[in-house]
């Protein structure tokens, strides 16, 4: 993993930057993103135009009319049409979630009859999942699926929110629960199913668009189903299999938020940058403050780990025909939304108080940057699955090692080894199996060092934790999301160690401030860790866990905040 993959071949790139070069301009010189902004709508003449680049059907196959980008190169062009969220947001909920069932699990027939049309942009797409009862929860959902008597039609009734593109689609993937029999014992259940709904069935209607803090150009709004007639061949996937195919496609599109957020980020990075070359205070350029050149390298580490993780997640993905990158693509979305706030919140504090104005795209920038920590899965139910994710495979492999140690004589050997090696996981220089040193660039070896230093020590807590709390470990929230932190950490320090490496290694320009980037970053990245690893180690009660709990149950017991105001007295 710390090889950075070669994705593309110099003529796939050469060709990739022709079709980028155009649609950049386009978002950089003729986007009236702050008109946008302010009328909560995108214009069709710029729909149309983005229609016409043929960025409706980029990841659709040739063969319906598509672009049919890979991971790597729908990351790049990503990282364009991410300079506009509301556009950016507008073309991934048509194509990563909207059509993408169409796409990994739709038939033949679906896919000739849909796609066509969606590639091109006559048709928009729209994923429906969220319901007013089932946010986080999709396996709660109430909307219903009734087979009707004939057995051809299903009839959807219900009620969905948040909808992206909910006002504008012509096609929804919706997912509604529909009665299915047993196998087994024969009695019918309700269960999750995915359905292609044409908003030309009748029956749907929609709420007036939201009026949202940030994205404000992209449509959101509630869509209703009133007896909406669906034909059968319209189920994607099986009857009862529609949740699968919803986690699937959640998972599949999330990785390239790391180049969505750090390619808007470096536009701002470079107002910021010019604002602070020219602006002067104190008869010193704002430049040459320190504490303004702390910033500065902040975001650009910052900006440097996004770009790193999404398109060595990317890359990974291209690699390999059915991959399974859920986990690493829910790590570059946390990493990315949190970093892609705190960075936009740091641009616009260089402007002082011309960063609070609409003059400057910095506040749109920060009110567009709010939402990708809520969207395509919340933050804390994507550390919880990172972490539960990330500790299944130890959790067996602990099981296993239980079930030997019940029987110690008979399993002597293991009890030594087991014993021998634990011992040499748990020293504060523990002996390093994996000699990553040698698989990276020797200006960053000594880095690789503390990352494998770290690996054996994060490998060590985790079997501490699930020693100790056995099954329970799926209730432990704050211990799990230590150990989501951890994983993140650990991923993104892979990453940039892996890029750096190559960069000095085939002698790419600026090389040497990639190194010094990498350096800072990990540095940050390590000390996080090793904080998290000690609270994991110290228990509730030693790392404020146990009064975090008592803490926040007082307040809701009182509604709200329970200290007695500052002037207050016991007269």
């Amino acid at each position: 993993m710390l090889v950075f993959p070669e994705a593309l071949s110099k003529e796939e790139v050469e060709d990739l930057n022709a079709m980028v070069q155009p649609v950049e301009k386009f978002f950089t010189e003729d986007l009236d993103s702050k008109s946008i902004d302010a009328n909560a709508v995108i214009p069709d003449e710029v729909l149309d135009q983005i229609k016409e680049f043929g960025l409706y059907g980029q990841q659709i196959p040739i063969e319906y009319g598509g672009l049919e980008l890979n991971a790597t190169q729908y990351t790049r062009m990503a990282e364009v049409t991410g300079l506009d969220a509301a556009i950016g947001v507008t073309l991934a909920a048509h194509q990563t979630i909207g059509l993408k069932g169409i796409l990994i699990a739709g038939t033949e027939e679906q896919k000739a009859k849909y796609l066509p049309r969606l590639a091109t942009g006559e048709h928009t797409a729209a994923f429906a999942l969220t319901e007013p009862s089932s946010g986080s929860d999709a396996a709660s959902i109430q909307t219903k699926a009734t087979l009707s008597e004939d057995g051809k039609t299903f009839l959807l009734n219900g009620e969905k929110i948040w909808i992206t593109n909910g006002g504008t689609a012509d096609i929804f993937t919706v997912f509604a629960k529909a009665e299915v029999t047993d196998e087994i014992t024969g009695k019918q259940e309700e269960k999750v199913t995915a359905f292609i709904v044409e908003r030309s069935f009748g029956g749907i209607t929609n709420g007036k668009p939201e009026d949202k803090l940030g994205i404000r150009g992209s449509n959101t709004c509630q869509v209703f189903f009133d007896n909406t007639p669906v034909p059968i061949e319209n189920v994607i996937g099986d009857v009862g299999g529609g949740f699968k195919i919803a986690m699937s496609i959640l998972n599949s599109g999330r990785f390239s938020m790391g180049s969505t957020v750090a390619g808007a980020i470096k536009h701002v990075l470079r107002i910021s940058a010019d604002y602070a070359i020219h602006r002067t205070q104190f008869k010193t350029k704002l430049k040459d403050f320190q504490i303004i050149k702390d910033k500065f390298t902040f975001m650009a580490a910052q900006i440097y780990a996004m770009e790193s993780m999404a398109y060595l997640t990317a890359a990974t993905i291209d690699a390999h025909q059915h991959a399974d990158c859920s986990v690493e693509a829910a790590i570059v979305k946390v990493f990315s939304s949190e970093a892609g706030w705190e960075c936009a919140s740091e641009c616009l504090q260089v402007l002082g108080g011309l960063g609070f104005t609409k003059d400057y795209p910095h506040e749109r920038y920060l009110r567009d940057a709010r939402i990708c920590q809520i969207f395509e899965g919340t933050n804390e139910i994507l550390r919880l699955f990172i972490a539960l994710g990330g500790i299944q495979h130890a959790g067996k492999e602990l099981a296993q090692d239980l079930t030997r140690m019940k029987d110690p004589l008979n399993n002597l050997g293991f009890m030594i080894s087991k014993a021998m090696d634990r011992r040499r996981r748990s020293k504060k220089r523990p002996v390093l199996p994996y000699k990553l040193i040698h698989e990276v660039h020797p200006d960053v070896a000594p880095i690789a060092e503390e990352l494998e230093i770290r690996l054996l020590r994060f490998q060590f807590t985790i079997e501490n934790q699930l020693s100790i709390y056995r099954e329970r470990i799926v209730e432990e929230q704050l211990i799990l999301k230590r150990i989501s932190d951890v994983a993140i950490d650990l991923y993104a320090m892979t990453c940039v160690l892996a890029r750096a490496s190559r960069s000095l290694s085939i002698g790419q320009k600026n090389a040497e401030h990639e190194k010094l980037l990498a350096h800072w970053f990990c540095r940050k990245a390590l000390e996080r860790i090793t904080k998290d690893l000690h609270d994991l180690n110290a228990g509730p009660v030693n790392n404020g866990d146990f009064d975090s709990d008592k803490i926040a149950d007082e307040i809701f017991k009182n509604g709200g905040y329970a200290c007695e105001h500052p002037l207050s007295r016991n007269w």
